[in-house]
């Protein structure tokens, strides 16, 4: 998933006071946030996909097609995101309690990271098949999402679990190692600059400037995850330039 962080989360300097997210609140938040970032971006995301793709950016489409997969994306993107959200939301309070109980309560940092890896795992359940459908279709430009769907549904190479799901979770062991360090490098930064910005001005950041912190701390992340991003890609989208079929990240 192309990754700028927008996020509903509240501006937070003393846990105690400032009351968190409700699990349904963090659901419907973290799924209309998800969907209007990939919906919105997703021109971007097709530029970046094609020029990770081992055939090269011009034979994978160039500047033609743009919106090529954008159902799938759309599908994926809310359950997805809310998966992601609503289990930071729920897991970073639960990781403060363990933290105040072995007396690592001033490192805020680790709730963050913590939580939002077990985030990623989640929303990786749902991520994984609809970027592999994705990154297909934003490829090849006949392919409609019937076809790509069920072209993907046969493939049996890869891993044991293909024989069960097909292609659909390609990539999906990648996708993890990309996501994890990703969503450690950036929430920590994320809720960090929310909270200087917040005490700086003597008030909580409002939505802009929350957003701002987002895409500061989400570049930054993309930047350094980067070519882990180009692995996971490839491998979704199955072959490199010759039609050989990867096997592992290491093809």
């Amino acid at each position: 998933l192309f990754t700028l962080p927008t996020s509903p989360f509240i501006w937070m300097s003393d846990s105690s006071t400032v009351p968190e997210p409700s699990f349904a609140t963090a659901l419907v938040a973290g799924g209309c946030a998800g969907t209007s970032v990939d919906v919105a971006l997703f021109p971007i995301d097709t530029l970046k996909t094609r020029l990770q793709s081992p055939q090269g950016f011009l034979k994978a489409g160039g500047f033609r097609g743009i919106y090529n997969g954008l159902g799938a994306a759309a599908a994926g993107s809310a359950p997805g995101a809310a998966l992601f959200f609503s289990t930071y939301e729920t897991m970073k309070p639960v990781v403060l309690k363990w933290q105040e109980s072995v007396g690592l309560e001033d490192r805020p940092a680790i709730s963050h990271m913590i939580a939002a890896s077990m985030g990623e795992a989640m929303a990786c359940l749902v991520r994984v098949p609809t970027e592999v459908i994705k990154a297909k279709m934003q490829t090849q430009e006949t392919a409609t999402l019937t076809q790509t769907f069920r072209s993907v549904l046969q493939e049996t190479h890869g891993s044991v679990l293909s024989t069960f799901t097909g292609g659909l979770y390609r990539g999906y062991g990648m996708t993890l190692m990309r996501e994890i360090p990703f969503a450690m490098i950036q929430f920590p930064l994320y809720e960090s600059a929310k909270v200087w910005w917040g005490e700086h001005q003597g008030s909580p950041v409002n939505p802009l400037q929350a957003a701002a912190c987002g895409s500061i701390s989400g570049g930054f992340a993309a930047g350094v995850t980067t070519p882990l991003d180009v692995v996971k890609t490839r491998l979704m989208l199955g072959a490199d330039k010759d039609g050989e079929f990867y096997k592992s990240a290491s093809d």
